[in-house]
């Protein structure tokens, strides 16, 4: 997979996590795990979509 700018507000998840009485590693952050994670949701999700018909991503193709 080509190098792709994060697809996820960093601060966000900081925040989120800091929330949740826990610190953040950097390599949450600024490794291509996270991203790949989200990559790989919307791709299924495009799949799906367009196995339907349709070229809308719609939530329940999540």
């Amino acid at each position: 997979m080509a190098k792709v700018e994060p697809l996820y507000v960093k601060s966000k998840v900081r925040e989120y996590i800091k929330a949740n009485e826990c610190n953040t590693s950097s390599g949450v952050l600024d490794g291509d795990t996270f991203n790949g994670i989200i990559i790989k949701i919307l791709d299924n999700a495009i799949r799906r979509a367009k196995a339907n018909g349709r070229k809308t991503v719609k939530a329940r193709d999540l």
